[in-house]
């Protein structure tokens, strides 16, 4: 492998030797990532769907490349892919402005030894304010991301629930998980989707061994 290059498609196949290296864990991870993107409440296309847009966050080469791969397989158009990953940007980029209400009661020194409250989140608002542009730009953004287009908005909001449990953002789950309810999605339809975000985020840790397992044989 050229020392200069960090991924390459072909690198993929080192992730077998992980069988070997730890075995045990190896295989029950496998098991796991099957069922959970295995057909159940939600389609397997929608799954491959969330796996897609899950990959953008978790900024796994080797997890879009398969993800891509597979939904295509699924007969999704390069349109709801798109949408699936507007879901994610917006996901993403809302996780940052969420945590803000935080920053504002760090910078206010409230003196409250609570760091998540749901009321915090009503302090958003206050960006309209204080950076006004940006805030109103985003929030455009995010309404044009997550309406109905090729993918209904109980199949966004499924993604949302996905990514904002990768993201690690609690007033987005809250949120989301309530428009998700209004949207008509189940409690079983909700964690077949958080299952395939356990999936791929640990399969992005996973993949990312492959790395680890190059960086250690050039260093030997």
């Amino acid at each position: 492998m050229g020392k200069d290059s960090l991924y390459k498609k072909s690198d993929i196949n080192r992730l077998g030797e992980f069988s070997k290296l730890s075995g045990e864990a190896f295989r029950a991870f496998v098991n796991f990532d099957h069922k959970a993107l295995a057909e159940g409440k939600l389609s397997s296309k929608l799954k491959e769907l969330i796996a897609v847009a899950v990959a953008h966050v978790t900024g796994c080469p080797y997890c879009i490349e398969l993800h891509v791969n597979q939904v295509k397989k699924k007969e999704t158009t390069k349109e709801e892919m798109a949408e699936a990953i507007m879901v994610a940007t917006a996901l993403k980029a809302g996780s940052a402005l969420a945590h803000s209400v935080n920053a504002l009661n760090a910078y206010d020194e409230t003196g409250d030894d609570e760091l998540y409250k749901a009321s915090y989140f009503n302090r958003l608002k206050e960006f309209s304010s204080l950076n006004g542009e940006a805030f109103k730009s985003f929030v455009s953004f995010d309404l044009q991301a997550m309406k109905a287009g090729k993918l209904s908005v109980k199949e966004k909001e499924l993604i949302a629930i996905a990514i904002a449990h990768v993201t690690g953002c609690p007033y987005c789950i809250e949120d989301h998980v309530k428009r998700a309810k209004k949207a008509q999605v189940t409690k079983e339809e909700m964690a077949e989707a958080i299952m395939v975000a356990t999936a791929l985020k640990a399969g992005s840790a996973m993949a990312h061994g492959i790395n680890a397992l190059n960086a250690y044989d050039e260093r030997i």
